[in-house]
């Protein structure tokens, strides 16, 4: 039954993309927790994954442009933390800004909030950093719209533009912009209204 288990095991990593992370709860449903876990370090022991934290494994990425493995994306794990601990995470600050496409500034920590308790991680040369806030705040809101809102939040009013409405109304899905409509309306007044411009029901 064990050899069972790693097989099933194996086909789900063999079916990903190279690139994804992975925690132990994402096998929940083969095998006890136990089991999961001297598999997964089996497997990276053969080179097949190659744990990033303890608990987080990545099936790497190999770039033949660059010759070499690709970095675990920060962005990726940080998902697979919040999914392991059950948390709603957002980006904020400056890593909301990057991933929205709002600021090219490359950040030297990874940030989120979350309705978990305040973490850092730290592996090679890059830090990821979960804060603590509120359940009202996230818990219930889809990804999107707390990033939106964090993007909006570090920005400040003073400066959100007509082009910061235009950068987000561009990457924003027609869904994601309904749902954010919904989603945001206890939000502060001026972040609701740049969510309504955004959105297209009103000029900005």
């Amino acid at each position: 039954m064990a050899k069972g288990y790693s097989r099933q095991i194996r086909e789900r990593i063999g079916a990903a993309a190279d690139g994804t992370v992975f925690v132990g709860s994402d096998f929940a449903d083969i095998a006890d927790t136990e089991t999961i876990r001297r598999n997964l370090n089996r497997l990276t022991q053969t080179g097949i994954l190659r744990r990033i934290l303890w608990g987080v494994y990545e099936k790497p990425e190999y770039s033949e442009m660059l010759k070499e493995y690709v970095a675990a994306d920060p962005e990726a794990v940080a998902k697979a933390l919040a999914r392991n601990y059950h948390w709603t995470i957002a980006p904020c600050g400056n890593t909301a800004l990057n991933l929205l496409g709002l600021s090219t500034q490359v950040t030297a920590v990874w940030s989120y909030i979350s309705d978990g308790p305040y973490k850092t991680y730290s592996w090679n040369n890059t830090k990821l950093e979960f804060k603590h806030r509120t359940n009202k705040e996230i818990t219930g809101l889809s990804y999107m719209t707390i990033l939106v809102i964090q993007a909006l939040k570090t920005l400040g009013r003073e400066n959100v533009t007509s082009k910061t409405v235009r950068v987000l109304r561009s990457r924003l899905s027609e869904d994601d912009k309904t749902t954010m409509l919904q989603e945001a309306a206890a939000s502060t007044d001026w972040v609701y209204d740049t969510i309504r411009q955004i959105a297209g029901e009103v000029q900005g």
